[in-house]
């Protein structure tokens, strides 16, 4: 079968094999077989036909919340996957490495945030090199961090607009009080090289109404210094069932619901119709009565938990547990097992934390139902800086 993946305004010629079989699982073990023959295991491999729907399911909760959607591509770090965003009605995209967003840049995408502080980027000469080519925005959450994007700013020749982080609960990078936001933002107002662009979150998922009050009160000092807030950007997948609950809110930055993951199925923010991407597996042995071993180890399925117990979800055995891994073995506990997988058979697991297990491989191999339709690269893995 000849067949075509569509995305923005590139059409990408892709040549599928069609899989006979009488029943889906038939099918499905046809798909398995010929996965192993044409790329061996593991292998990663996303449904397209789940992404799609994934894409559009975000894109419609922004629409209805009235906000504009800006995927976050370190999940799939594919500038085709961020085309496909895009064309779904996507105002630009979301990167948290600069890395990243040179290879989107490459691929011809302009409106780009990078959420993170860019340290060491400002201080190698990466900023200024990308930002000679586009305007960009960034993050920042410190008179050090800001400092060096004017110190960047100034050698690229192109003032660089800047969000100002801000933390209403999560503990993670952003600062926390309105006071803190007020004195980055008048660093900023003074500086030629520098331009205030709004402010960054990513709420608790119980922490909106704080994040509202921490809001109003930015907004007026900020009013007061004579600075309006362009963008006022949300963040996270889980938070997509909160949108509309921030008034002013501009954008929301989710990246895992494009493939979703074993966090967002314990979260409830996803079924799993809604998984996109399975590790594709073989049992390597079977060393015990209740023991086995995948060939995916940590280096495939990551050691990131998650804070979920295990590391996987077997799609044939959801019973068993991948209870610890090597490098290249997960190690398997069949001791709940009614029907226990023998060696040779495939097995498709669900990872944890999939944005973590995308970076550790070069390609997606990508599928519709149980056609393979053909690789796409993981361009954008292994940025550091």
């Amino acid at each position: 079968m000849t067949g075509y993946f569509f995305h923005a305004s590139v059409i990408i010629k892709i040549r599928g094999k069609r899989l006979a079989g009488s029943c889906n699982m038939d099918q499905k073990d046809a798909l398995k077989k010929e996965i192993i023959k044409r790329f061996g295991t593991p292998c990663v491999v996303i449904d397209l036909d789940v992404v799609e729907a994934n894409i559009a399911r975000a894109q419609q909760l922004c629409d209805a919340a009235g906000i504009a959607n800006r995927p976050h591509i370190k999940t799939h770090k594919s500038p085709i996957l961020a085309h496909t965003q895009i064309a779904a009605g996507a105002t630009g995209i979301t990167c948290q490495k600069l890395g990243e967003a040179e290879v989107m840049a490459d691929a011809g995408i302009t409106d780009i945030i990078i959420a993170t502080n860019l340290l060491g980027a400002a201080q190698s000469g990466q900023l200024a090199a990308l930002q000679r080519r586009l305007p960009l925005k960034c993050c920042a959450d410190s008179a050090f961090t800001l400092s060096a994007y004017a110190s960047a700013a100034r050698a690229a020749d192109r003032p660089l607009d800047v969000l100002i982080e801000c933390d209403t609960g999560q503990k993670r990078a952003g600062v926390e009080t309105p006071d803190d936001v007020l004195a980055l933002a008048a660093i900023i107002q003074e500086s030629q090289w520098l331009n205030f662009a709004g402010l960054l979150f990513y709420p608790p998922l119980d922490g909106w109404q704080e994040t509202q009050i921490f809001l109003d009160d930015v907004r007026a000092g900020l009013s007061a210094m004579g600075l309006e807030i362009g963008i006022i950007s949300t963040g996270g997948t889980p938070n997509l069932a909160n949108l509309g609950q921030l008034d002013g809110a501009t954008e929301h930055r989710a990246g895992t619901c494009i493939f979703n993951d074993r966090m967002m199925l314990a979260a409830g923010m996803a079924s799993l119709d809604d998984c996109a991407l399975h590790v594709f597996t073989s049992v390597a042995s079977r060393g015990g009565e209740a023991r086995g071993i995948l060939d995916a180890g940590s280096k495939t399925l990551t050691s990131d938990a998650g804070g979920l117990e295990g590391f996987g979800l077997i799609r044939e055995y959801p019973d068993a547990r991948i209870n610890k891994f090597s490098e290249e073995h997960g190690f398997l506990d069949l001791s709940d097992c009614r029907q226990q997988p023998q060696v040779g058979d495939i097995v498709r697991v669900i990872p944890n934390h999939v944005c973590v297990v995308v970076n550790m491989v070069d390609q997606l191999v990508a599928v519709r139902g149980n056609d393979i339709i053909e690789v796409i690269p993981v361009a954008a893995r292994g940025k550091l800086v």
